[in-house]
């Protein structure tokens, strides 16, 4: 007898091996219908799979968190028949799903355009009405080299031909066509739904090897319901809307020019902004027990060695030449952790000066490639609001609970009050021995939950020398942006030789927390940015008010009602060009300008002024010294309001 546990806690039993599709059927006739896989044993499979021992069994439907996955993935391959069936000739290659979608590489002479796809999804949802049945065949390697080759599909032919001869290969068959694939697969195309679109085109070469035949990339997008789809497109015209990079000239905030790829101008407003955070931290670090440093932005290539980072990241250093001495090497930091042991190890340490925090904005350089540069979200010269805080291993939880609690309030007075925890755990390139991972993935793990918090695990993520804790930020769009971070390594002090006197009167190594915040300043901008469209609280803005003249008369006035709010602490322009008012809030409001003054010959008469703020309909005019309490008080810092 087989018994299969489903997650509810029910059990079902079968005199024999039973596949997904009929344990569904024995639950309803619904569940039958909506079901799309199973998953067991961690991995989601065809619902045709048969299980043939007792197992604990989880029906996939549209609403399950693997339905997504499975999904896009099947949209990949009704693309590639579509695009088969439309264009004679073009060879496949593979179309794996990703975040928001899916994509296909395909081998053309002529090459897509966008135009293109309303044909291609038109034909994706015929194939999709078509409900084309979805099976796994499994044949042998030489008889699927000979299949792929016999219909000129060189590039599958040449894949599958570099796999071991006795390896079962595992096709897809989709009605009449067929695909290499590992799958799961949904059973027919009919379940697919059409709650799907195609994005964009782009090159792609055949393995990654830019030496290798050029590919044409269709991205595509594909979600459970047509709800789900015009939410994600809505979304994506909502952030083309707060692309900072475009707001970022409209607001003249900053610029990048070729002579400086992957590097930023600062233009006066933006470099107030830029400020007005480091400004924001430094207070925060001063209050919670860091101590600012200042470590050197060029080192020698040995000192990189006996870190590490050599190894483990010499592509992504800008590495110099030493014109006096060609025999060695430096480099510029592409980040400051080992400069911080440096400092640590001048002078004897005890257990009784544990914890140390040293902080730093340093200055990092990282040689990233030139296609994954992305505004100021992602350069190759960036500030980091780093900090390295060395401890006893006693002091793990505390010094984590402490930092969390920290890391959460800061965001929320940046406006951000959903935040999510991933674990990442040991990478495949890593220093340091496994007994060493085992301890500090534990360390932080029970740090981790002691601070109340709640994580997901992202495998194979964490840094070459320790696990560490991710902080998502979710924007008011539904976006997560990856900021902070909290690492817990045991392998740097050992490397470079750090240590303290412990009570025992013996040598003993600290504990390194590597963490961050923003992670870097740059790129938190560009997030606030975009998380506030430009439409900064008042307190963080760059230009906090325009005081504008009606007439030229009333200079005298708007100048004597921009000085007595500078004095109050705001930052004010004046704007009295010999243009009309309209056209003056107009032009403000676009620059994101959250407080537009208005001054006339009334309000000079009157002693008034009249305030229309960013966003609002019409205007309140209020007293000069009434208008400077209320916006003064407004400007004022969360740390200064006491939020």
């Amino acid at each position: 007898m087989l018994t299969i546990t489903l997650p509810d806690g029910a059990k079902r039993e079968f005199p024999g091996p039973v596949t997904g599709a009929e344990l569904a059927a024995s639950i309803g006739p619904g569940l039958a219908k909506a079901a799309l896989a199973i998953k067991f044993d961690g991995k989601v499979r065809d619902l045709a799979t048969v299980i043939a021992a007792d197992a604990k069994v989880e029906i996939v439907t549209r609403t399950s968190a693997d339905a997504l996955e499975l999904l896009r993935h099947d949209c990949a391959h009704v693309l590639a028949e579509a695009v088969q069936e439309l264009y004679p000739g073009t060879q496949i290659t593979f179309g794996p799903a990703t975040e928001t979608g899916f994509y296909y590489d395909f081998f053309r002479n002529e090459p897509f355009t966008p135009e293109d796809f309303a044909a291609i999804e038109k034909k994706m949802k015929e194939i999709v009405d078509r409900d084309e049945t979805i099976t796994r065949e499994i044949w042998t390697r030489d008889q699927a080299v000979e299949y792929f080759k016999a219909i000129g599909e060189r590039f599958k032919a040449e894949w599958i031909g570099e796999i071991p001869a006795d390896e079962d290969i595992s096709i897809y068959r989709q009605g009449k066509w067929l695909d290499l694939c590992v799958g799961p697969h949904l059973p027919s195309t009919g379940k697919l739904g059409k709650a799907f679109k195609l994005m964009k085109v782009a090159g792609a070469y055949w393995r990654g090897d830019a030496n290798n035949p050029q590919l044409q990339r269709v991205y595509g997008t594909c979600w459970a319901d047509e709800k789900q789809l015009a939410a994600y497109l809505l979304q994506l015209e909502e952030a083309e809307k707060r692309d900072h990079r475009r707001l970022g000239r409209e607001m003249n905030l900053f610029h990048q020019q070729e002579e400086a790829v992957g590097a930023i101008f600062w233009h006066p407003k933006g470099w107030r902004l830029y400020r007005k955070l480091e400004s924001y931290i430094r207070r925060r670090l001063e209050t919670n027990g860091y101590q600012e440093v200042k470590t050197p932005q060029i080192l020698d290539r040995t000192f990189w060695e006996k870190s590490g980072h050599w190894e483990k990241f010499r592509e992504a250093m800008f590495v110099i030449p030493d014109d006096e001495n060609p025999e060695k090497q430096l480099a510029l930091k592409p980040m400051n952790c080992p400069g911080h042991v440096q400092i640590f190890r001048q002078g004897i340490k005890s257990y009784r000066d544990l914890p140390i925090r040293l902080a730093e904005f340093g200055a990092c350089h990282r040689n990233e490639p030139s296609g994954a540069l992305h505004g100021i979200m992602r350069v190759r010269a960036f500030t980091q609001d780093d900090a390295h805080i060395f401890c006893t291993e006693d002091q793990i939880v505390d010094e984590t609970k402490a930092f969390c609690d920290f890391l959460l309030s800061v965001y929320k007075d940046f406006g951000f009050e959903e935040v999510m925890v991933k674990f990442s755990d040991r990478p495949e390139k890593r220093a340091g021995a496994d007994s060493t991972w085992d301890k500090a993935e534990e360390a932080l793990k029970t740090a981790t939950t002691a601070a109340g918090l709640t994580f997901t695990l992202n495998p194979g993520e964490g840094a070459f020398y320790g696990p560490k804790l991710e902080f998502v930020l979710r924007d008011t769009i539904g976006r997560d942006w990856q900021c902070g971070t909290l690492q817990c390594d045991f392998v740097l002090p050992e490397r470079l030789d750090a240590s303290y006197i412990g009570e025992d009167g013996q040598k003993h190594r600290p504990v390194m927390l590597h963490r961050a915040i923003f992670g870097s300043l740059e790129r938190f901008v560009g997030i606030l940015i975009e998380h506030h469209a430009g439409k900064f609280p008042l307190w963080l803005a760059p230009t906090q008010a325009v005081v504008c003249s009606i007439v030229s008369d009333v200079e005298p006035y708007a100048k004597s009602v921009a000085r007595k709010l500078q004095q109050a602490g705001l930052t004010v322009e004046t704007d009295f060009r010999n243009e009309k008012i309209n056209y003056k809030v107009r032009e403000h409001s676009l620059a994101k300008t959250p407080i537009i003054i208005a001054v006339g010959k009334r309000d000079e008469e009157g002693g008034t002024v009249a305030i229309r703020r960013l966003g609002e309909e019409g205007q309140k005019t209020f007293t000069l010294d009434e208008a400077v309490a209320v916006l003064a008080a407004e400007a004022r810092s969360p740390l200064d309001r006491g939020d």
